[in-house]
């Protein structure tokens, strides 16, 4: 059975112990303050499970694991810039408690540090995990420019959508566990198919985000409910909503656009999704992903013991509460 707290706290206690100079201050003191305000921690214990599914101890892989999730807080930094966030984790963002320029150059040294954590390596499996962290990293940056494209257009499609989000949010899962199974030996076959349920488990896991974006409760969230509805983002629910909408229901819409009152932007949105019934289209399509990523997890050649872990942190995944 999967002792997630375990492994959280595994990762917490070594995050606490990456080297972060004290001078100057107003540079380092925002990256202690960002790594320890919590967080799920999945993507490096996707790293640590990947490497265990093909029988390595999740030590060797707890530098690559760290780095993973350094990495992804350096993308968080700079997108609730992006976004305008006030919130991340229920803490204030770092822009919001310092400022944008402090926020900007802490974001560039994290990644930085992702880097240093990364190479941490044997020398036999540096080149192959320095290419694929290379191009995840692109690819979420890629993910980050498509979904700032899709605010200024009308035209958006649910396909186009889905590549957004696998860039933006799928590749990092999928290539943390795939580091795992690198570090591991495994065989190319099996490092593709642990990619692909990875990737897929991410698509399913944020297209439930979308649901928790407006749904949650604020409290379990940890970030401003209804943000991307504020933001005007096109999110799986906001296209299937069009996609099913009325002509009178499609004025709502346009007319929420650009309401001013936010909380009677987010409460008079979350009706019409009601209307239109697209939180049933969001879970089929959630359910679609994890089918397809469980079905990638069966083809890889491990004891199907080695795989309880993973399927047991999959199936938390898509069972957080709305």
């Amino acid at each position: 059975m999967l002792q997630l707290k375990e492994y959280t706290t595994f990762i917490e206690n070594n995050l606490k112990k990456v080297e972060i100079p004290d001078s100057p201050s107003g540079l380092y003191d925002p990256i202690r303050y960002f790594l320890q305000i919590g967080g799920k921690r999945i993507r490096p214990i996707l790293t640590l499970l990947g490497a265990e599914l093909f029988g390595t101890d999740k030590e060797k892989a707890l530098s690559q694991a760290l780095s993973i999730e350094v990495f992804h807080n350096f993308t968080l930094v700079h997108d609730d810039i992006m976004d305008q966030a006030p919130l991340r984790r229920n803490k204030e963002t770092i822009h919001q408690k310092w400022n944008i320029n402090s926020a900007i150059l802490c974001g560039d040294v994290m990644l930085i540090k992702a880097y240093e954590l990364l190479c941490d390596i044997d020398p036999e499996k540096l080149s192959e995990t320095l290419q694929l962290f290379n191009k995840t990293a692109t690819q979420v940056c890629e993910g980050q420019q498509l979904d700032l494209d899709f605010e200024y257009r009308d035209d958006v499609s649910i396909d186009e959508y889905i590549e957004m989000i696998r860039l933006k949010t799928s590749v990092l899962l999928g290539g943390a566990l795939k580091i795992g199974a690198i570090i591991a030996g495994a065989g190319e076959k099996d490092k593709t198919e642990i990619y692909e349920f990875g990737q897929n488990i991410g698509l399913a896991f944020q297209i439930q985000d979308d649901i928790l974006d407006l749904y949650a409760d604020p409290v379990k969230f940890g970030k401003q409910v209804g943000g991307d509805v504020i933001s005007n983002k096109k999110t799986f629910l906001h296209l299937t909503a069009l996609n099913k909408a009325t002509k009178e229901q499609l004025e709502i819409a346009r007319q929420l656009k650009n309401e001013p009152d936010i909380e009677l932007k987010v409460k008079r949105t979350r009706e019409l999704y009601d209307q239109v019934g697209v939180k049933q289209d969001c879970k089929k399509k959630i359910q679609e992903h994890y089918n397809i990523a469980l079905n990638a997890l069966h083809r890889v050649a491990v004891p199907e013991e080695n795989k309880k872990n993973i399927v047991e942190l999959a199936g938390y995944l898509m069972d957080r509460d709305l």
